[in-house]
């Protein structure tokens, strides 16, 4: 099978899932906070709707179990289309739903609902689109296969915040709160539709495969993965906090942070981000394919040893100007965690054998994103009790990638010594890409 059309479902895939995800978050405090917790304080009623936010980080875990077991037990194509099949359909579902003023406290009850169905599907499609990277990649290349999907959150999340800003325009904000905000909701069932097409075109994994004929499935991957590989698994959880947090504030409160804490507009806010996530679409696949000569460890070392010494700077800077804003944004967005990002799926993959490979790089991943998910409930009142402050938030950021800094250096280099075998496609003239 031709490593593009791979790579290519992979990422489509992995696009139009985190365009989903991502959409919630933006319409987060643009919607979701009036319209479904309406509150006489608006610190609570934001509050309220970050924790629905948070739910769907909480229910990642859940579903790298049910998905991973899926993965593990009937292979990597069957999970991912049975991912996309949850996003899209409850992301279109979110777009039908009546309002508070509607239906009263069932509105906020199914929102939450559906807003775990949508976490779920997110915990099984992450590691899978990694995997059918990373398990197709010729000798050599895994970095650079690993890091395709990983394109998946910046375009998803530049998708899904284009198309509500896009929407606003185009209406006035009572038509925009009234109807607007629901057409890119609904918009999901065109493109998980496409999605599906796409990876239905696609063959099994190399390593699946090979694991099926030999007979060599784990009966239950869940506690095969505990029971042989459970200090991967807590690597995966500490190496992903460290930079999580910093990820969910730059990639999601920002928003929240710059316009209501620095008084910058929506506009400046959503174009920072914009550019960061420009920034990374070029970032994630350079960095990947040098992973692949410098090795995943150093690279990531070097990201977090930089997010450490930038976290005050960052916060510091920020406020100083939309320039500055955007700069800053550009630099520990768009280079610095990115260069970390793009390394996380192939690293994290090869502290794992096949028959649980699925299960484990999941689990221990959504782990640390359910935990980190929750930052904006801790920064909302952190930010109404000390404001903007560099110390407070750079030094909160600071802790978490300690964590992770410590337990990098346990690491193998998994670009020399990893659980990966041989599952490599054996046409001999295909070219990688």
């Amino acid at each position: 099978m031709k490593k593009s059309r791979v790579l290519f479902a992979s990422v489509s895939g992995s696009v139009i899932e985190w365009y989903d995800f991502y959409l919630y978050g933006t319409a987060t405090g643009l919607v979701f906070s009036s319209l479904f917790f309406p509150n006489t304080d608006p610190a609570i009623a934001l509050l309220l709707a970050f924790a629905t936010f948070g739910i769907g980080y909480a229910a990642r875990p859940i579903g790298s179990i049910i998905f991973g077991h899926f993965g593990d037990k009937l292979g990597r194509k069957a999970s991912l289309m049975l991912t996309l099949v949850g996003m899209g359909g409850s992301s279109f579902l979110i777009g039908c739903l009546p309002t508070y003023a509607q239906i009263g406290v069932a509105a906020p009850l199914l929102l939450v609902f559906l807003r775990l169905i949508q976490g779920i599907a997110l915990g099984g499609e992450w590691g899978g689109a990694v995997l059918l990277a990373t398990e197709y990649a010729p000798k050599g290349l895994r970095g650079l296969y690993g890091s395709i999907p990983q394109l998946g959150v910046p375009l998803g999340l530049v998708l899904g915040s284009f198309s509500l800003t896009f929407i606003s325009y185009l209406t006035t904000e009572a038509q925009f709160l009234a109807w607007g905000w629901r057409i890119p909701f609904l918009f999901s069932a065109l493109l998980i539709g496409l999605a599906l097409w796409i990876r239905n075109g696609i063959e099994e994994t190399p390593a699946f495969k090979e694991q099926k004929e030999k007979g060599e499935l784990a009966a239950v991957p869940i506690v095969e993965t505990f029971r042989t590989n459970s200090k991967s698994v807590f690597h995966v959880i500490g190496l992903k906090l460290g930079d999580g947090f910093f990820n969910v504030f730059l990639m999601s409160f920002v928003l929240v942070f710059a316009t209501k804490h620095l008084g910058y507009s929506y506009e400046v806010a959503l174009t920072a981000l914009t550019i960061g996530c420009a920034t990374m679409i070029i970032t994630i696949p350079v960095v990947g394919y040098l992973s692949d000569f410098i090795g995943r460890k150093i690279i990531y070392i070097c990201g977090l040893a930089l997010l450490f010494l930038l976290a005050i700077p960052y916060f510091t800077m920020v406020g100083q100007s939309p320039s500055w804003l955007y700069i800053m944004q550009a630099v520990m967005l768009g280079i610095i965690w990115a260069s970390i990002f793009a390394t996380q799926g192939t690293i994290f993959s090869e502290l794992f054998p096949a028959k649980v490979r699925y299960t484990g790089l999941s689990f221990g991943y959504q782990i640390a994103a359910a935990i980190v998910g929750f930052g904006p409930m801790i920064w909302t009142p952190m930010a109404e009790k000390f404001g903007p402050s560099p110390i407070v938030f750079g030094g909160f950021m600071m802790a978490g990638i300690t964590i992770s800094l410590v337990l990098s250096l346990f690491v193998p280099d998994t670009r020399k010594i990893s659980k990966y075998e041989d599952n490599v496609d054996p046409v001999a003239d295909e070219k990688a890409i």
